[in-house]
């Protein structure tokens, strides 16, 4: 059923005033001032938006769709994401990592989940490769997994500047970003390096050495984590200023203690005060991946796990403290995504692009949640439902 979305506030990332937005077969067919899309005829389900905001959906660049961790043994390794806490986090689009666990966690058992949670509403796709080199892939190399593979973009999360990383050198480092980036243009994908940066002292070392030593562009690697600490954010900033790209970490459960991360909030602050173009920034939720603690001789002495919801919060956030307005609250967390990955049909509302957008109350509440045309989320009552998951209270 082709489905009417009327009088709502339209931020495209750009505002458009008042549209209706028409939409079938999981496309945006029309946007037209209200009253004057012609629908006689059709069966078509309507959603008043009078009063609301509509804007992209949410795509969240580092998610562990399978579940993270097991830094502290079998019983830490985390679960599998679910499709209702994507839908009630305003996500459309997702993009999956393995983390720290490639012996347990394998890529074709990744593959199957980024399929799974197609059929039940979303859109995925995904890194190939875990914290270590060489990258488990699916097909026997990063290059080749880029152009075969259809939901591949790129081969993360390496980790860097971390003690649970291989300690790679910088010379495997820049023939893996050399591997992404003709891999990427063989398969007419991003081909983007997706860098875990950790704590340690050498921070952005290997990627400003890739800046400056190399020909491959700035934009072809992404490193994550660029929050983790004032040290490093101070780094990604300037990287960022330079020509770089940086994801932030939207951090844990807001109720759990935090204190060496930067929020996204001070973030986005301190890179709009010293000039680092918001396009080139990203922000990511590390959804069910592990958030351990050590200690300074590097034992485990606590553990916890990301959460989807941190995403939307940050989000709501961010508007709330008169920090971004809603133009640019897209653009960071929908546009600049889908544009440093290369998500086709992603990022914008549009004619021709996918049905992903989130309606927005005047109180910057979530009501709406629609992904490729399907409503996840209507007027606030969930709809997505996983395969397995119990019957709705």
């Amino acid at each position: 059923m082709a489905l009417l979305i009327r009088r709502a506030a339209l931020f495209a990332p750009h505002p458009l005033g008042l549209r209706d937005i028409f939409i079938a077969g999981g496309r945006i067919e029309a946007i037209a001032a209200p009253g004057t899309i012609e629908t006689r005829g059709l069966a078509v389900d309507v959603i008043e938006a009078k009063g609301k905001s509509a804007l992209p959906g949410l795509i969240d660049p580092h998610v562990h769709i399978l579940g993270g961790g097991g830094e502290g043994g079998p019983a830490t390794r985390a679960p599998e994401i679910a499709i209702e806490d994507i839908a009630r986090s305003g996500v459309t689009t997702v993009i999956g990592c393995l983390g720290t666990d490639g012996v347990t966690r394998h890529m074709s058992s990744l593959l199957a989940k980024a399929r799974a949670l197609e059929i039940e509403g979303i859109s995925t796709w995904l890194f190939a490769g875990s914290y270590e080199l060489p990258v488990n892939t699916i097909t026997g190399s990063v290059r080749s997994d880029l152009v075969l593979i259809d939901k591949i973009v790129g081969a993360g999360e390496i980790a860097l500047s971390d003690h649970r990383s291989s300690q790679p050198t910088f010379e495997e480092i820049a023939k893996l970003a050399a591997e992404c980036r003709v891999g990427g243009m063989l398969g007419g994908k991003a081909g983007v390096l997706h860098i875990h940066l950790g704590d340690g002292p050498r921070g952005f070392d290997y990627l400003w050495r890739l800046m400056k030593e190399t020909e491959i562009p700035p934009g072809q690697v992404v490193p994550t984590h660029a929050n983790r600490s004032r040290r490093l954010l101070d780094e990604a900033i300037e990287y960022v200023r330079a020509g770089g790209y940086a994801d932030l970490t939207a951090g844990i459960d807001p109720e759990e203690d935090c204190d060496s991360d930067v929020s996204v909030e001070t973030a986005v602050r301190l890179a709009l005060e010293r000039g680092a173009p918001l396009g080139r920034f990203t922000v990511s939720s590390d959804a069910n991946g592990s958030m351990p603690r050590f200690d300074a001789s590097g034992a485990l002495v606590g553990l916890t796990i990301a959460t989807q919801k941190t995403l939307f919060l940050k989000f709501q956030s961010l508007l709330r403290r008169g920090i971004l307005d809603l133009e640019q609250a897209a653009g960071l967390f929908s546009a600049n995504p889908a544009a440093i990955y290369k998500l086709p049909g992603k990022g914008a509302l549009e004619p021709g692009a996918d049905a992903d957008l989130t309606l927005l109350d005047a109180g910057l509440a979530l009501t709406d949640v629609i992904a490729r045309g399907r409503p996840l989320l209507r007027g606030g009552k969930l709809l997505a439902r996983g395969t397995f998951a119990r019957p709705a209270d």
